[in-house]
């Protein structure tokens, strides 16, 4: 899947670059009290963990407002790294999982890149 690119990032030796994305989450509040606590620090499986670094993710937040899901991630250059075939039958359950609570907001990926259209840095 391809990223956006919303901007370049210093952090140590290499650059980063930033992609955000959104997709909504299924409109019943146990559902998303549910997928926020699938979601509560130290819960997230560790082979999701792990996948999500070795894909090149640097750093991910997800922000919530009613039922829409924004995330912010900070990922390496070459984002995306291939998947570790020996962490996939595990990202498959997890993703299968979170589908039950999920629901993209347009045809294409289930999370759907933005478009920045403003940078304070540029005004």
């Amino acid at each position: 899947m391809s990223s956006l690119v919303t901007d370049g990032i210093e952090g140590g030796e290499s650059m980063s670059r930033r992609v955000v994305r959104a997709l909504d989450l299924v409109q019943d509040a146990a559902l998303i009290a549910a997928y926020e606590a699938y979601h509560a620090p130290k819960t997230v499986p560790g082979d999701i963990v792990r996948d999500l670094r070795d894909q090149g993710y640097r750093e991910m937040e997800i922000w919530r407002v009613a039922e829409r899901l924004v995330m912010i991630a900070e990922v390496e250059d070459a984002f995306p790294l291939p998947p570790n075939p020996l962490l996939q039958s595990s990202v498959e359950a997890w993703e299968r999982t979170m589908d039950g609570y999920q629901r993209p907001i347009m045809d294409g990926p289930k999370w759907a890149d933005m478009t920045r259209i403003f940078a304070l840095s540029e005004q």
